[in-house]
């Protein structure tokens, strides 16, 4: 796309992943042989700005997945590094509901000024609903958002209608169910997710998959004005999702608020 195409938007990232330069090439390989899709980019800080500022991206939602335990406390300093860093970065921390101080690490979380919390059930293997992960959802809720991974054919973990229990138990929780929330599980998403007044919904490691009229159905039916763009980097490059979402047919102000102000009013920035 032409960027004077788009250059009216503010746009704001709202789901993209970082990863520290040591590691990012070899953490960017293995998350695309755990999808077997192809990695656009490479997953380190500099990249992500990189592909953003084609688009004029002007924040970025960033986190990592605490794969183990043990991984929760080093991930939460780099993210927190990398936002002191970037300005542009808005942090979410990693957590683990097999933690054995799942306190101590959402006080590091706030303690380090990261935003809220990003878990991935099909990564961490556990249940969205479990008994283990509603702990850090009790500790959490009505003052942290957490943005949770949605939907993968060949699990049950995060299933869709996982994360409406999690909606039911905890109304007053800022949830964000990605990828049009659940990957690869859109129908079930449609049906468990609507209606949810504390529930949003990403888009990213979404529109590639599905014709442009079924998307456009697919966010209207969760109402435009509940959902945000997300890259998934570095799994997807900023022109590349912007241009699908450019060509659904949304109206400007739709799109004005999925491309940013839907996210601002979520999030009281």
């Amino acid at each position: 796309m032409e960027k004077e195409l788009y250059a009216d938007y503010e746009i704001i990232d709202a789901h993209s992943h970082i990863f520290p330069a040591s590691i990012a090439e070899k953490a960017t390989v293995n998350i695309g042989r755990f999808y077997d899709l192809h990695m656009d980019n490479c997953g380190s800080s500099e990249e992500l700005i990189k592909s953003g500022s084609k688009i004029g991206t002007s924040l970025y939602l960033v986190c990592s997945v605490a794969t183990t335990p043990h991984q929760v406390g080093s991930i939460n300093e780099f993210i927190a590094q990398e936002c002191e860093k970037y300005d542009c970065f808005f942090g979410l921390g990693a957590a683990h509901p097999l933690s054995e101080d799942i306190e101590g690490d959402i006080e590091q979380i706030r303690s380090l000024g990261l935003k809220g919390v990003k878990l991935h059930p099909d990564f961490q293997t556990f249940n969205a609903d479990s008994p283990e992960a509603f702990k850090i959802y009790e500790i959490i809720e009505g003052s942290m958002p957490l943005l949770i991974h949605c939907g993968d054919e060949r699990y049950e973990y995060s299933h869709p209608e996982r994360i409406a229990n999690i909606a039911k138990n905890f109304p007053k929780l800022k949830l964000i169910a990605s990828h049009l929330g659940g990957y690869q599980l859109w129908d079930e998403a449609q049906s468990c997710l609507r209606g949810f007044e504390n529930v949003r919904i990403d888009v990213c490691s979404s529109l590639a998959f599905m014709p442009a009229e079924t998307a456009l159905a697919r966010i209207r039916g969760f109402g435009a004005e509940n959902c945000f763009f997300g890259t998934d980097f570095p799994m997807w490059s900023h022109d590349t999702e912007l241009e699908r979402i450019m060509s659904l047919g949304l109206s400007d102000a739709e799109l004005k608020g999925i491309l940013a102000g839907n996210f601002k009013a979520f999030m009281n920035i």
